[in-house]
């Protein structure tokens, strides 16, 4: 399923650098068109994995969560499934930030009687100081980015010296028999089906096509190392559907 290891470093699937506006224009025009039914489509296409995966991803990363007077922030966090997860630990404070409106309204209803705090902004201009997170996490959102190197660049800038980044991202499934059957359900299934409930064409294709193109497991740890970070592993949830990078700004 995936080519991405033929990916320029830095290159997304949407744009370069040069094309970045253009870019950010159209991806938070599709998600704000499949808003209003991207959480049920989320659990429902994935069969209710994608709440196992970022469950798996906040426990894991529940040491960091729990010292006292952290700052965590939830980036490209659609309607704060996942900062809702990190909430659940956290002796400190976690932000969701987003730069589709639709999606923050929806993730600010969900917020009631919870402590998160949610912004509209862009992962490549994030409105934090420097060296003042612990934490920064992305969920399905670091694929999404106009370029992955400007990304990293700015998610460095406002981690603190050894501070965390922690990506949950579609990769490179493994195993002789269940990765056929996802790469057709992936390509043929998943593309129809989130087309048909939606009402929305294209996203759900998109899906399919950023993803073939994302770095794999390995090529993102080596992107990662190749801009300002260290102590990197992965760990693959089913079969390397998704994989959970975390790491360390050097």
């Amino acid at each position: 399923m995936n080519d991405a290891a033929h990916v320029p470093p830095g290159d997304s699937p949407r744009g370069s650098p040069k094309a970045a506006e253009s870019t950010a224009r159209a991806i938070r025009k599709m998600f704000s068109a499949v808003a209003p039914h991207y959480d049920f489509l989320n659990h429902f296409l994935s069969l209710g994995q994608d709440i196992a995966w970022r469950t798996a991803a906040a426990k894991i990363l529940r040491p960091l969560l729990e010292r006292p007077g952290s700052t965590v922030a939830d980036l490209c966090c659609g309607t704060g499934d996942l900062a809702f997860e990190l909430e659940r630990y956290a002796a400190g404070r976690v932000i969701g930030t987003d730069f589709c409106q639709p999606m923050l309204v929806l993730a600010k209803k969900k917020a009631l009687h919870r402590s998160t705090l949610f912004l509209e902004a862009d992962t490549l201009a994030l409105p934090f100081a420097d060296e003042s997170l612990d934490l920064a996490t992305l969920a399905f959102g670091f694929r999404n980015l106009a370029g992955y190197v400007r990304g990293l660049e700015e998610i460095r800038r406002v981690l603190k010296p050894q501070g965390v980044l922690a990506i949950l991202e579609f990769s490179e499934v493994r195993g002789t028999l269940f990765g056929p059957f996802f790469r057709f359900y992936f390509r043929h299934l998943l593309p129809r089906i989130g087309s048909w409930v939606s009402g929305v064409p294209g996203p759900y294709q998109y899906l399919h096509d950023s993803v073939a193109r994302f770095p794999n497991q390995q090529a993102l740890l080596e992107l990662l190392s190749a801009h300002g970070f260290h102590n990197i592993r992965y760990i693959n949830f089913t079969g390397g559907v998704v994989a959970l990078h975390v790491a360390e700004r050097s």
